[in-house]
C-alpha cells in the first residue's frame, strides 16, 4: 500500500526527518508511535502531501491512492449541523455518487444519525472526533490516516471512537493509527512503526516486535503444586536449565531450539504427565516495556 524510504524534513535548518524507512501493508492497522517531537506529524502531513518533503521518496501501490486524514484535533464549522458539515465535505471531494446517501450512510457508521441536526458547537470533544472520522471517510479512502484520535477524551468517549476504529479494522481498511495511548494500538493494529529521532527505529508486526525483544526461549509454566529438579519439566529434551519457584518452573531452551519446538515438547510433557497448568508462555515485554525502552535507547 505504502512504502517510505530515506524520508528527509527540516524546519528552518533544524531537522526532523533524518531518513525515515516505512512500509504500511494493504489491510494493515498500522500503530505509529513515538515521544512528541519524533517527526510523526510532520510524516503524516508529508504522505498527505500538506507538506513538502525535503528528500526521499514516498510510493503507493496504486498512483490514485485516495488517502483519508483526521488530525489531532479537526477544525469543524460550529455553525453547521453535521448533516451540513457532511454534505459540505462531500460537495468539497467532488463525491461522484449520491452526496445525501453517502452522508447518511457515514452518520450510521460513526454513530451521530441522532444528533445529526445539532449544531456542531455544541457538540462534545467526542462527537467532534467522530464528525472528524465520517469527514475522513467520505470518499472511501484507500488509506486511513488517524492521528491521535482519542486524544483528551473521557473513557466512554474514547471508547466510542475505538470502536469505530475497530470496526473498520475489522472490515479490512487499511489504517495509520498514531497515538500515545498504547493500549489503543495493542486493541487494534497488527504492526507497530516506534520512530525515534528521525527514523524507523523498531518496525513489524506486534508478535514479532515482542519476539526480538523477548528473552531467549524462556518458558514460565505456573503449577498447582511445588515443583522440584525432578520434575519431569525440568528434564525434558530442549532444556538447557530450569529455576524453580513456588509453584512455578521458568525454562531455558538450549541454543538452537525453536520456539515452536520447544512449547510442542513442553505441552507433550504437560500431557504425557498428565499435568494441568494454570498458565504457560513465553517472556514477552509489554509494548509499553518495548516502546520505552526503544525510545530511552535501552533497546534498540
Amino acid at each position: 500500500m505504502l512504502k517510505i524510504n530515506g524520508l528527509r524534513k527540516s524546519y528552518k535548518g533544524f531537522s526532523v526527518l533524518h531518513g525515515l524507512d516505512m512500509n504500511v501493508e494493504k489491510g494493515d492497522v498500522y500503530g505509529f508511535i513515538g515521544t512528541n517531537g519524533c517527526g510523526k506529524t510532520t510524516t503524516m502531513n508529508i504522505i498527505c502531501n500538506i507538506i513538502p518533503k525535503d528528500d526521499g521518496e514516498i510510493a503507493f501501490d496504486e498512483p490514485n491512492t485516495k488517502i483519508g486524514y483526521l488530525p489531532e484535533s479537526p477544525a469543524l464549522y460550529g455553525y453547521m449541523n453535521s448533516y451540513e458539515y457532511l454534505n459540505f465535505i462531500g460537495a468539497c471531494c467532488h463525491y461522484e455518487g449520491d452526496v445525501d446517501a453517502r452522508t447518511r450512510e457515514l452518520l450510521e457508521i460513526t454513530g451521530m444519525t441522532s444528533s445529526a441536526q445539532r449544531l456542531i458547537s455544541g457538540y462534545s470533544r467526542g462527537m467532534n472526533q467522530r464528525i472528524g472520522i465520517a469527514a475522513a471517510l467520505y470518499s472511501s479512502p484507500d488509506l486511513l490516516i488517524l492521528d491521535e484520535p482519542t486524544s483528551a477524551l473521557d473513557p466512554e468517549g474514547r471508547a466510542e471512537v475505538m470502536d469505530i476504529i475497530q470496526g473498520l479494522a475489522s472490515s479490512g481498511s487499511t489504517i495509520i493509527l498514531c497515538t500515545h495511548i498504547l493500549s489503543d494500538i495493542e486493541r487494534v493494529a497488527n504492526k507497530i512503526g516506534i520512530l525515534r529521532d528521525g527514523v524507523m527505529a523498531v518496525e513489524g508486526t506486534i508478535q514479532d516486535v515482542q519476539k526480538r525483544f523477548a528473552s531467549d526461549n524462556v518458558l514460565n509454566i505456573k503449577l498447582r503444586y511445588m515443583p522440584d529438579i525432578n520434575d519431569p519439566l525440568c528434564t525434558m529434551e530442549y532444556v538447557e536449565k530450569s529455576e524453580i519457584t513456588q509453584g512455578e518452573i521458568k525454562l531455558y531452551a538450549k541454543p538452537g531450539v525453536s520456539e515452536a519446538e520447544f512449547f510442542y515438547k513442553a505441552i507433550s510433557t504437560l500431557h504425557t504427565n498428565k499435568i494441568v497448568p494454570e498458565a504457560i508462555g513465553f517472556n514477552r515485554l509489554t509494548l509499553e516495556q518495548i516502546y520505552i525502552g526503544v525510545t530511552n535507547r535501552v533497546l534498540s
